[in-house]
């Protein structure tokens, strides 16, 4: 007679842990991209020895399965916000790291594509700071490039 252990898939058997269980509340009380550190921060609110490697752990199983999909950041770490919703756009504020996401699409989008060019899909990530941050301080500037002086 087989061992119930040898009876279970790894596609079909999934544990459904209270950690998992958390993990996957914090993304649905959150509409927004969220990176695992953050999903971390926020789900050890109810689970206290949950540890960042379970975070992961989690967020693979969840991205395997579908139920979650990364946002792309350039330069960082992936967010990962519900698969399914409608459309969007998103915010990364520059001084949080936050992400928020925007409803709709930009009009003109479509004015700026030539004529004999065909569009597939396409993202639209805005920077600068939300307005927790935007209270506090100012828009960081960007460097100058150094003009020569002639003398």
């Amino acid at each position: 007679m087989p061992s119930s252990a040898s009876l279970k898939s790894p596609k079909t058997f999934r544990r459904n842990t209270e950690q998992r269980r958390h993990i996957r509340d914090v993304f649905e009380r959150n509409d927004r991209p969220l990176a695992a550190d953050e999903v971390l921060q926020l789900a050890q609110q109810k689970v206290a020895g949950l540890g960042i490697a379970t975070v992961y752990r989690t967020i693979k199983v969840l991205t395997g399965e579908g139920w979650l999909v990364s946002v792309e950041v350039p330069g960082e770490s992936p967010r990962y916000e519900v698969r399914g919703k409608v459309h969007h756009h998103h915010f990364h504020c520059l001084k949080c790291r936050r992400m928020f996401e925007l409803e709709g699409c930009l009009e003109q989008l479509g004015k700026m594509i030539p004529p004999s060019f065909r569009v597939v899909d396409h993202v639209v990530l805005i920077y600068g700071l939300c307005s927790s941050c935007a209270r506090v301080s100012k828009v960081p500037r960007t460097p100058e490039k150094s003009k020569a002086v002639k003398p």
